[in-house]
């Protein structure tokens, strides 16, 4: 019994009227008169009364009716969840703080994509307080943060690549000649720092007793902007160290060395689509 013939029977009920039901199918009348006739002749009953402008569902019809729409639900359920498992799709959202680490999360998607090529990934940048917000607001399905960072109610993977801190100072800036930058050296500097709390919390640590004799300037969530207020030489960036330039800026790193792990992390009592679903559990795979 061929399920395209089972929805022609359940439009035909529906509508009752052959010419409507053939027009909704996009074929002519006479052949879809044959396919129910056929229908009728499979089953060995007469599903239909007919009369010169109406069709109507005999008692053996209204009983094939309910049988029918369950076996048409029943595949097209199927179906579904073949195709599903055979091509899986969807979007999976990803929070993004500025990161090193961000290389390593990119070849897990660039691999996950390659096995599974319909799902599709949105990317949206923020600093750690952001993307815990998004996560659990449920505007993202995972997020890449910088430790430390109050992971308890997280499952997590912990990425390889190590966040290394340091300033971006002009060109013009005494600090730019600088091997390193040592607690002490930023006393009464106008300093770009940071928005996240608990990283701050960490950038004061190691400044320790100097830490209040700097001039806070401003506070960023993405670097590029504080980046154009170091490029008009009106402070240092205390950041991390990145994969990109910024014209007239140096990389000056910390001394003793502020090096922070990373982690990608989602809710893990959080419902998830089945793309997130197979993506979580292959960079558990890839990273344990």
């Amino acid at each position: 019994m061929d399920i395209r013939v089972l929805n022609y029977f359940l439009i035909t009920a529906r509508e009752e009227n052959v010419t409507r039901a053939a027009a909704l199918l996009h074929m002519t009348q006479p052949t879809l008169s044959r396919q129910l006739k056929g229908l009728e002749a499979e089953l060995q009953v007469d599903l239909f009364r007919r009369s010169n402008h109406s069709i109507y569902l005999t008692r053996e019809g209204l009983l094939f009716r309910r049988r029918a729409q369950d076996m048409v639900n029943i595949l097209e359920r199927a179906r579904d969840e073949l195709q599903e498992k055979q091509e899986l799709a969807g979007t999976i959202a990803i929070g993004c703080s500025e990161l090193h680490s961000m290389a390593e999360v990119a070849k897990l998607i660039d691999a996950f994509q390659e096995q599974h090529p319909q799902v599709k990934f949105n990317l949206r940048s923020g600093n750690n307080d952001d993307i815990k917000g998004w996560i659990e607001q449920g505007v993202l399905d995972l997020g890449l943060l910088i430790e430390p960072v109050e992971i308890g109610k997280y499952d997590f993977v912990r990425l390889e690549s190590q966040e290394e801190w340091g300033i971006l100072a002009h060109q013009d800036s005494k600090f730019a000649s600088y091997d390193a930058i040592r607690p002490g050296d930023l006393v009464g500097t106008r300093v770009i720092t940071i928005a996240d709390r608990v990283v701050q919390n960490e950038l004061v640590s190691w400044s320790g007793d100097y830490a209040v004799k700097m001039r806070n300037k401003a506070r960023y969530n993405l670097l590029y902007s504080a980046a154009m207020l170091a490029q008009q030489n009106h402070g240092v960036v205390i950041c991390l160290k990145l994969n990109q330039t910024f014209d007239h800026l140096t990389f000056v790193p910390l001394e003793p060395a502020l090096r922070l792990d990373s982690v990608l992390a989602w809710r893990g009592q959080q419902p998830h689509s089945a793309a997130t679903k197979a993506f979580i559990e292959f960079i558990r795979q890839e990273k344990n």
